[in-house]
Parts: structure tokens; C-alpha cells; sequence
């Protein structure tokens, strides 16, 4: 083979890899598959009372999602996960928030589980705020006695539903779990070979939506992150001065909130307290309870 002929074929897979990249993104980045989209358990099988709830969005898909109330709430958590699976494989969280005194509502995006449609960035911003919207108008609850949380590709997603909702209708708070700061960032690191910044469609930016929505924040990372690196948390924190705070946890990118379990409660429970105390502070007070900062929890200081 002749090296005219071997450097062609070298630039023929490399033009395939970019045009996979290009058109490819959403089957890349989007993976209702990857577990599977049938439902493997639900809250009643850990002793939780849940309702299943239909939301309808406005471009006319149906999206399935599970309201766990608590009966004595400290506030209310809007669940975004992340990119694989179905809201069945989220119950140890469902249950762990439960326990921090949380009603829960998680939804799956369209095309995951149960959810009619195909997942793409708008629309699943547009099902980020259709769940928003039925706690408000159909459960009633105040915007400011919402948590937005978002896991990985999620916490992207709920860091864009608070700049959306900024100023008019804010959040109480904002908690992103394992999230980077936008996927070009991220695909730049991982397919660093490659032009995939320039090359990215979904943009998914965190840390610009950081910049305008403004509440106490709650930024939560693993220091042994194996797929977004933690210093997408830090680069968080910088885009939310004087507004939030880091938790660092260990453990890898989809266990480490379960490996760090008691530290991680621990630090949600603190941050929770501070932000929905029943001692009335204002905004600003809380705002400014809440310092740029690093809070560290090793594991074994609880074990």
C-alpha cells in the first residue's frame, strides 16, 4: 500500500469522525437507550407514596413523571438527570431526598422512558419548563419553595431553567450535581483530536445560564470524576460569584453521590437549611449566607 494511498485513507476516517460528530450529536449525547426504556422499579418499592403525572408540552409531547410528596415538605425539588436511562433508575436519590424532607417531581424527557418523542436541546429545555410549570399551576407550590437539580447533562439543563425563569419567577434554589460547564467545553476535552468546539450544534451552557440566574447555589463534584473533569466545577463557581457553593464529594461520575452517601447528605442538609430555615430571612440575607465557597466532606470522616 502506498503512502499517498494510506494518507487518504487516513483523511477519509477522519472527515467520517467529524461528520459523525456533526450530524451524529444528539444520538452521541442523548441516551435513552443505554439502560433501557422500560421501567425497572418505582417509588412504592422503597415504601414512598407517588402519583404518576402526564405533562403535556407545548409542542405536543407527553411526558411521564412521578410526584413523590412529602407530607411535611422543607421545599420542593425539580429533577432533571442526566443523559442515559429513565427516571426509574433514579430512585436512590428519589428516596435520599425524600428523607432530607423533599417533595420530589421527576419527569424523563422526551423519548426517555415512558416520554413520547425524540430527545434534541430545545425540546428538552421545553420539558424542563413543562415540569416547572405543573408545580406552579397545577401543585401550587411557590416558585420560591422550588430546588432546581440537575445531575450531569441535567444540572446544564437546570442551570438554563433558572437564567429562563430570572427575575420573574426565581427558584428558591439551584443544586447541579456532576455537570459541565457546556458540552463544547466538555467535547473539546474528550474528543480533543478533533475540531469539536467548532464542530459542536448543542451548546448546553451552564456556566453562561450561571451568570444570570441568580439564587443560592449548591454546585456538588467528585474529585475522581472520570467523564466531566472537576475543574468544570470549578469554572462553575467562578461563573456564579458571591452565589454559590462547591461540594466536594468522591467516587466516580454516576456513583459518587452513593459512595460519599452520608458527606453528600450532610452537605445538602446544611445547604437546605440555610436556604429554606423558617426564620424568614430575605433574599439577600440568604445570598449573602452564601460566599463563593469550597466545602470538602471526606468519606471518612463519617465512616
Amino acid at each position: 500500500m502506498g503512502f499517498r494511498r494510506v494518507v487518504l485513507m487516513v483523511l477519509l476516517v477522519y472527515a467520517g469522525l467529524v461528520g459523525l460528530l456533526y450530524f451524529g450529536q444528539e444520538r452521541l449525547l442523548f441516551l435513552p437507550e443505554m439502560g433501557g426504556r422500560e421501567l425497572i422499579s418505582s417509588p412504592a418499592d422503597r415504601g414512598l407514596h407517588y402519583e404518576t403525572v402526564w405533562l403535556e408540552t407545548e409542542d405536543g409531547e407527553r411526558l411521564h413523571a412521578w410526584w413523590v410528596p412529602h407530607p411535611q415538605p422543607l421545599a420542593v425539588l425539580h429533577f432533571s438527570h442526566g443523559n442515559a436511562g429513565n427516571l426509574s433508575h433514579r430512585l436512590d436519590s428519589v428516596e435520599m431526598f425524600h428523607d432530607l424532607g423533599l417533595s420530589v417531581l421527576l419527569y424523563d424527557y422526551r423519548g426517555y422512558g415512558r416520554s413520547s418523542g425524540r430527545p434534541d436541546e430545545a425540546g428538552i429545555e421545553i420539558d424542563a419548563l413543562t415540569a416547572w410549570s405543573w408545580l406552579i399551576d397545577q401543585a401550587g407550590v411557590a416558585p420560591a419553595q422550588v430546588v432546581l437539580f440537575g445531575r450531569s447533562l441535567g444540572g446544564a439543563v437546570a442551570a438554563r431553567l433558572a437564567a429562563e425563569l430570572a427575575p420573574a419567577a426565581q427558584p428558591g434554589a439551584l443544586i447541579l450535581e456532576s455537570t459541565f460547564t457546556s458540552v463544547p467545553d466538555l467535547a473539546a476535552e474528550l474528543y480533543w483530536w478533533l475540531p469539536a468546539r467548532r464542530l459542536a450544534r448543542i451548546q448546553l451552557d451552564a456556566r453562561a445560564a450561571l451568570a444570570v440566574a441568580d439564587q443560592p447555589t449548591l454546585i456538588v463534584h467528585s474529585r475522581d470524576d472520570e467523564i466531566v473533569p472537576f475543574a468544570h466545577a470549578g469554572r462553575l463557581l467562578e461563573a456564579a460569584p458571591g452565589r454559590a457553593k462547591l461540594l466536594v464529594i468522591e467516587g466516580s461520575h454516576n456513583t459518587g453521590f452513593l459512595r460519599s452517601r452520608q458527606a453528600y447528605r450532610a452537605g445538602l442538609a446544611d445547604f437546605l437549611a440555610a436556604v429554606f430555615s423558617s426564620d424568614h430571612h430575605s433574599r439577600v440575607d440568604k445570598m449573602e449566607r452564601f460566599p463563593n465557597e469550597l466545602i470538602e466532606f471526606r468519606r471518612d470522616h463519617y465512616d
